[in-house]
């Protein structure tokens, strides 16, 4: 299967360097490019691609809210966006997570780094590394008290998960791989994704991030400060 990719960044010379280096493999393409958001949201309704590379900051609409026009488009769900960051985790990220996207990657990533994060994305799974994790709690920690930030709706969804589901989720928030969780909890990787699937269909969680994000919006899991 062929990967099809759309480049969003205002900066032209770099959507080339990404087109070549995207092109290059062969389970990839480039499908389109767009120097804006509201090109990359026309471009990703034309194009349905499997990924975008999405870069945060465009002029007009930008990266978020291109994201968040894509994630609300039930025509569109089977889109994965990846942000593109100057840094890891910046003032955005959390942002950008909410607005659906599947991850983050920073600009100053290897082109290995690049082509794995596009093959995870389109895979379904999210780019949250453990570190990226802990540096997404750390943006929960500055945006003030805790139960400011809970949304009642979620908390009363998390209802409906069983004890598993729950702990698994707990799991997935502290940014645990599916063999990690599979270890902590002596059962099987497989079981792992069925009920990490589960939970994202019962939370209306489009990937593994939205799940980091709704744990923590709900107060299941709650940010600790060493």
């Amino acid at each position: 299967m062929t990967i099809r990719v759309l480049l969003a960044d205002d900066q032209a010379l770099l959507r080339s360097a990404f087109r070549v280096l995207v092109d290059s493999e062969p389970d990839m393409e480039v499908v389109g490019e767009a120097s804006d958001g509201a090109e990359a949201v026309r471009l990703a309704g034309e194009q349905r691609p499997d990924v975008v590379l999405m870069d945060i900051r465009m002029p007009g609409t930008d990266g978020l809210a291109a994201t968040r026009l894509i994630s609300d488009d039930p025509a569109l769900a089977q889109v994965r966006v990846v942000i593109l960051t100057t840094f890891e985790v910046d003032d955005y990220v959390v942002q950008s997570l909410r607005a659906g996207a599947s991850g983050f990657l920073g600009k100053g990533s290897e082109p290995d780094e690049l082509l794995s994060a596009i093959r995870v994305a389109a895979g379904g799974e999210a780019l949250l590394s453990p570190a990226a994790t802990k540096g997404l709690i750390a943006r929960f920690l500055a945006q003030g008290d805790g139960d400011d930030r809970h949304d009642p709706a979620r908390s009363d969804r998390l209802g409906t998960l069983t004890g598993r589901e729950r702990e698994v989720l707990v799991q997935v928030a502290g940014g645990h791989s599916n063999d990690e969780i599979a270890e902590r909890l002596e059962v099987s990787p497989l079981t792992v994704k069925t009920h990490v699937n589960r939970a994202m269909a019962k939370l209306g969680a489009r990937d593994r991030a939205q799940l980091v994000v709704i744990a923590y919006e709900s107060g299941l899991v709650r940010p600790r400060v060493d």
